[in-house]
C-alpha cells in the first residue's frame, strides 16, 4: 500500500496544500477548526510525514555537538579524527559536527556549557561525561529546548531521552572476568583493578560485570577495591607502588579506564610488567604497542568510528522524528590480542 502524500492529507481534510503546509510546519494563519480538520485527517489516514525531504527541501542543515573530556589523551584522539572523517563523508547530506571540551570531573562547569547551547544553532549533542545530578538535569533542559541527545560511550541511565551509544559495558566487564580467570590459569593471588574515577558509569558497570565472573568462576582469586587515579600521574605511581610492594601475590591488573599510558609506566617502574596478567581497554597507539611487546595480555575495544556514526545517525534521526535501526547501531564489544590486532 502507498504511503499517504501531502496530497492525500488535503483531499481527505478538504483544504488546501498550502493549508496542509501551514499546519505541519506549525505556521500562523490558519483556524483552530481547520487545525483540527487536518490533525484528524493525518490519524484517519495514517499520514507520516517525511521529515528528510521536508527538511531537505528548506534546505536544512544539521549541526551537532561532541562535548568531550578536556585532557588530551590517544583514545579522544581517535574520536576527534572520527569525528574530522564523519565531517568530510557526511558533507554531501548538509549534516557537520563540532568539538567542546569541558573539565572530566566537574559537573557544575559541564552542565554550565550545555545549558549555553541554543536549538538555534545546535539539533543534536553527544555527551561524554560521568553521570551525575547535575549533567542529568543538563540534560533534560537541552531536550526541553527542543536539542537532541545522545550519552556518549558512558551511559546517563537517569536522564530522560538520552539514548546511549557504546559497548554493553557490563558485558565488556564479563569478559575481562573471563579472559582473566583463563588467562591467570590454575594461580591464586590478587587482582588490582584501577581506573580513572569510578563515578564514571561505564567503570561501574564494567567493575560488576568484572565481579561477577571472578565470584563465579575464580574464587582462587581476591580481587581488590577499584582504585582511582583521578588522572594525576603522582597520585597513580603512589597507588601502584603502594599495591605492588606490599607483599601480596598479585596475579593480575585489570584496567578499567581508556587512559592507561601513566598507569603503565608506573606498573613497569615497579617490574610489574610481564609478570602478571594485564588487560585494558581501547585500541590505540600505545594499547597497540604494549600488546605487540607483551607487557598487556589483551584489549577490549569498540569501533570508534561506528561510535561517532552512529551518534551522528541517532541525533539526526532525533531531530527529524523519524526510527533508526538498531541492529546498526550496536555497538558490539571486540576483543584484541597480538595475534588477531587489526593492521
Amino acid at each position: 500500500m502507498a504511503r499517504p502524500t501531502t496530497k492525500d492529507l488535503a483531499k481527505a481534510a478538504g483544504v488546501s496544500l498550502a493549508t496542509v503546509d501551514r499546519v505541519l510546519n506549525r505556521r500562523s494563519g490558519v483556524r483552530k477548526v481547520t487545525v483540527e480538520r487536518v490533525t484528524r485527517a493525518i490519524a484517519d489516514i495514517g499520514f507520516v510525514r517525511d521529515m528528510s525531504a521536508a527538511n531537505l527541501a528548506r534546505g536544512k542543515e544539521y549541526r551537532m555537538v561532541f562535548l568531550l573530556p578536556d585532557h588530551d589523551d590517544e583514545f579522544i584522539d581517535l574520536i576527534r579524527d572520527s569525528i574530522d572523517e564523519a565531517n568530510q563523508a557526511l558533507h554531501s547530506e548538509r549534516t557537520g559536527a563540532t568539538v567542546i571540551r569541558v573539565p572530566a570531573n566537574d559537573p557544575h562547569r559541564i552542565a554550565a556549557r550545555l545549558d549555553e547551547l541554543s536549538a538555534d544553532t545546535v539539533d543534536g549533542v553527544a555527551i561524554m561525561a560521568p553521570e551525575s545530578p547535575q549533567v542529568r538535569d543538563a540534560i533534560s533542559r537541552l531536550d526541553s529546548r527542543g536539542i537532541a541527545v545522545v550519552a556518549f560511550v558512558s551511559n546517563q541511565p537517569n536522564a530522560d531521552n538520552a539514548l546511549f551509544v557504546g559497548v554493553n559495558n557490563e558485558a565488556a566487564g564479563r569478559t575481562v572476568g573471563q579472559l582473566m580467570a583463563r588467562f591467570t590459569g590454575a594461580k591464586a593471588g590478587v587482582v588490582l583493578v584501577l581506573t580513572e574515577t569510578i563515578q564514571s558509569r561505564d567503570s561501574q558497570e564494567r567493575r560488576l560485570g568484572f565481579d561477577a565472573i571472578m565470584a563465579k568462576y575464580a574464587d582462587r582469586l581476591t580481587v581488590r577495591p577499584t582504585m582511582e587515579t583521578y588522572g594525576d600521574p603522582q597520585r597513580t605511581a603512589r597507588i601502584i607502588r603502594t599495591a605492588l610492594q606490599g607483599g601480596e601475590a598479585v596475579v593480575g591488573i585489570y584496567l578499567m579506564h581508556h587512559d592507561i599510558g601513566e598507569t603503565m609506566q608506573a606498573i613497569e617502574s615497579e617490574g610489574g610488567a610481564n609478570k602478571m596478567v594485564i588487560i585494558g581497554h581501547e585500541l590505540t597507539p600505545d594499547t597497540r604497542a604494549r600488546l605487540i611487546d607483551g607487557t598487556l595480555d589483551a584489549v577490549i575495544t569498540q569501533d570508534v568510528g561506528h561510535l561517532v556514526r552512529s551518534s551522528i545517525r541517532i541525533l539526526r534521526a532525533k531531530a527529524e522524528q523519524v526510527g533508526t535501526i538498531a541492529s546498526q547501531e550496536r555497538i558490539r564489544i571486540e576483543i584484541t590480542l597480538r595475534e588477531n590486532m587489526p593492521e
